[in-house]
């Protein structure tokens, strides 16, 4: 019963849209949050590309939390049917599209980062991939979230990070703007080391390039042009 209601709620927020083919709907279930994923895996032995969203539409346009932090934009559930590997999975942030009872304000406001909130996305990823190596995908706070759960959880086999206009580091990022601190929140203090990709876009006012460029090493980075925070979803992101 709580497989379809769900599913219905996830179908209802996204709208119309649809999965590419082969794409199957999943709910990884952790100890507090059940995690909504959309899944292509066909070989046990490749990495497997998990694309992890956004903080989503966690405040309005008065900077209030919301109520709902189910992100409106398809960016990244777009990106991740275009990709032809065959092992890919979209990954929602927990309290997105399922409101599991343990979820509260705070997991997509001032705890976002929180310890339990990275040790529920660390534990989704480790059920989804077992023993199979990763390659993270992170769009804006997911990009952050994906640096922290590498360096939290060393366990888990990450092969590659990527991030898509991704936050750097919260408490910066905060400072830059003069918004509240993320108080509840772990930060990513140091860079984790394995191979990275940065795609950071040029017109991109919500995590600014100097913001990019100030944390990321240039080689590393890649800018497109006339981006900005939400228009990246033409890019060809390279997993070599």
């Amino acid at each position: 019963m709580r497989f379809g209601f769900s599913l219905l709620l996830l179908a209802g927020c996204a709208g119309t849209w649809t999965p590419r083919p082969g794409f199957e709907y999943h709910i990884v279930s952790t100890n507090e949050y059940d995690i909504a994923t959309y899944r292509h895996i066909t070989d046990n032995k490749s990495p497997i590309h998990i694309y992890i969203e956004g903080d989503g539409h966690a405040f309005n346009a008065y900077g209030e939390p919301t109520s709902d932090p189910t992100p409106r934009g398809r960016m990244m559930r777009n990106l991740a049917m275009r990709d032809d590997a065959p092992n890919v999975v979209y990954m929602a942030r927990p309290c997105q599209f399922i409101m599991s009872p343990a979820c509260e304000t705070t997991d997509w406001s001032d705890g976002r980062f929180s310890a339990r909130i990275v040790d529920a996305m660390a534990n989704a990823i480790k059920i989804t991939a077992k023993e199979q190596p990763v390659i993270l995908v992170g769009y804006s706070g997911g990009g952050l979230l994906s640096g922290i759960i590498i360096n939290r959880h060393p366990e888990i086999r990450v092969k590659g990070w990527i991030t898509i206009a991704g936050v750097p580091n919260h408490t910066a990022w905060t400072k830059y703007f003069g918004d509240t601190p993320l108080t509840k929140s772990l930060d990513l203090n140091k860079l984790p080391n394995v191979p990275a990709t940065h795609y950071i876009g040029a017109r991109d006012r919500v995590v600014p390039p100097a913001l990019a460029r100030k944390f990321f090493p240039a080689s590393q980075i890649v800018e497109i042009s006339n981006a900005d925070h939400d228009d990246f979803e033409n890019i060809n992101i390279n997993f070599d």
